[in-house]
């Protein structure tokens, strides 16, 4: 069978295109190597999405999931491993293979390691990516945070409301976050601010015992934590097709508001994305383009 859209990506973008690419009523296929949803799924509150002023990430997630399987879309939960550019696309994953008259790529990013000896061995063993996940395991001890960015800032927050003290950890001199919630944190009584400092080690066999920090000024700070929660970024999740499509230096695909790459019949939505800002609503509003341009190919082919 060759289908006339195959999204990678089972986030808020790839959905959206995938949603989109049905209502014009194409032949679509979805493939995820992991779960729906994407990152937005670890969002305890959406405030900032128009006309569902709160709402989690999990509820959107899911909503956005059956409004997909509604329309017969087509989802299938494997891994692509290599994208073949010929005149009817191939798509390899870790079970099939795929073909397809044009792609969507909405691969999106992961998580972003410290890079510290010891990190991975402690990874669910105090150490952990996503706060209103493992938040609960915490309750009453102390936690740290290190990033100073919006998903930081909401963890903290969240963590704040849970645990006995937060510690925030942040390399520069000031946060990165909105303002308001930043302020908020500010106002947390629980909450301790280590600006202009980083982690250079981890303590702890089986589990999490401290951090070694050290600042611009040259003090060393070691600090009895229970958890470590890192939101320092994301890294683009582009092993697939990195050797295929164009990319930025930091490994983001090269690509405009029409959301073309560099490969005809091939089009990208979402974080994976070269832009100034990554948010939900420009999430979906890429994916939306993304189908829609996928589809005007599909007509002037």
């Amino acid at each position: 069978m060759v289908y006339d859209i195959i999204v990678i990506g089972a986030g808020p973008a790839g959905l959206t295109a995938s949603i989109y690419g049905r209502r014009a009523e194409k032949k679509v296929l979805v493939l995820e190597g992991n779960n729906y949803g994407g990152q937005i799924v670890n969002t305890l509150d959406i405030e900032n999405y128009p006309a569902n002023y709160h709402i989690s990430g999990f509820d959107f997630a899911n909503n956005l999931y059956r409004q997909a399987l509604d329309l017969k879309i087509e989802i299938k939960f494997e891994k692509v491993i290599e994208i073949k550019n010929k005149k009817i696309k191939e798509i390899i994953t870790n079970k099939n293979k795929y073909l397809g008259k044009t792609i969507i790529i909405a691969t999106g990013s992961t998580y972003r390691n410290l890079g510290i000896l010891n990190e991975k061995e402690l990874v669910g063993k105090g150490i952990s990516f996503c706060a209103t996940c493992d938040g609960n395991f915490y309750k009453g001890k102390d936690v740290c945070v290190v990033g100073g960015g919006n998903t930081a800032v909401s963890d903290a927050l969240y963590l704040s409301n849970i645990v006995n003290k937060v510690y925030l950890v942040h390399r520069r001199d000031e946060l990165r976050a909105d303002l308001k919630d930043a302020t908020l944190l500010k106002n947390k009584k629980n909450v301790t601010f280590l600006l202009n400092s980083s982690i250079i080690k981890i303590n702890g066999k089986d589990h999490l015992e401290s951090l070694d920090l050290s600042t611009k000024e040259g003090e060393n700070i070691n600090i009895k934590v229970s958890g470590l929660f890192i939101a320092i970024g994301h890294v683009p999740m582009n092993d697939c097709f990195k050797n295929l499509i164009n990319l930025d230096n930091s490994g983001y695909v090269i690509a405009k508001e029409n959301c073309h790459t560099n490969i005809k019949g091939i089009f990208v939505a979402g974080d994976i994305r070269t832009k100034e800002v990554r948010q939900l609503v420009t999430a979906v509003s890429d994916g939306a383009v993304a189908a829609l341009e996928a589809v005007k190919y599909l007509r002037n082919k």
